[in-house]
């Protein structure tokens, strides 16, 4: 499945200039023959909104989601996206998979927030692993901080995670996660990883860019730039995926009686 990385930081505080942005992209994701569009964490509304946040962020079946979906089912692209998801009184840091046709697929609640401009203004999520079949794949999603924890992309890799789409807002100096560590993350669990980023100056944070499809051989299959909004694509190849799977031996020699103390320490 060709899949289109959209690294933008969009126009922070705007949601319909966003959806305008979201919109472009989309037509030509399709034009390049795409299944898919990620687009990055928080891409609705922006990140380094501060109480906006909680103004702006809606029900994951809400206006703005109703819009996403029209925007999908135009242009006949499966869209990922983050936003800020309002559950009540409480607000999650989300990303949601809607299809080509526009319905929801997957939506899924960041677990692990970083630093405290994250933890004033949201509260995590309690499940880790949220996955939807699409165009012959299992994808999977996960948010920004979350791919750092090596378990959580292995609970992935357990549950037949074909696909892990990682919306993101990495910033300034952690450049090396991109670069680095989203290879490793696929070579070691045996996936595809798509982890998409914000770029640019926003508030506190300056984004890094460096948005990346890696392989479950480690190489990585697209990488954007640094200073610029960019739509880069890259396929996942269930083929290729199924032949790597058969070389290479880390689940299959995992020892899990062995793993214990790393899930019954706090």
């Amino acid at each position: 499945m060709r899949t289109a990385l959209l690294q933008s930081s969009g126009r922070p505080g705007s949601v319909a200039e966003n959806l305008k942005v979201l919109d472009e992209a989309a037509g030509r994701a399709a034009a390049a023959g795409a299944g898919l569009l990620a687009a990055p964490e928080m891409f609705l509304t922006g990140y380094a909104i501060g109480d906006d946040i909680a103004r702006l962020a809606e029900p994951a079946d809400g206006a703005s989601a109703e819009a996403v979906a029209e925007i999908a089912a135009h242009h006949g692209v499966a869209v990922a996206y983050g936003y800020p998801e309002r559950d009540g009184e409480t607000v999650y840091n989300s990303a949601q998979l809607l299809s080509a046709d526009g319905r929801s697929l997957a939506n899924y609640r960041k677990t692990h927030l970083f630093g405290c401009f994250e933890r004033d203004h949201f509260t995590p999520g309690e499940q880790a692993v949220v996955q939807a079949e699409l165009n012959g794949l299992t994808v999977g999603l996960m948010i920004c901080y979350d791919v750092e924890f090596p378990e959580n992309t292995r609970a992935h890799a357990l549950a037949g995670t074909d696909l892990l789409v990682v919306p993101t807002a990495q910033m300034h100096p952690y450049q090396f996660v991109p670069e680095s560590m989203i290879p490793v993350r696929a070579f070691e669990s045996q996936m595809y990883v798509a982890y998409v980023n914000r770029v640019g100056r926003e508030g506190e944070f300056e984004f890094v860019g460096l948005s990346t499809l890696a392989g479950p051989d480690g190489v990585a299959r697209a990488r954007a730039g640094r200073g610029a909004d960019q739509l880069v694509f890259a396929d996942a190849d269930p083929a290729f995926l199924a032949a790597s799977r058969e070389a290479n031996p880390y689940l299959a020699d995992r020892r899990p009686g062995l793993y214990g103390p790393l899930v019954d320490q706090s």
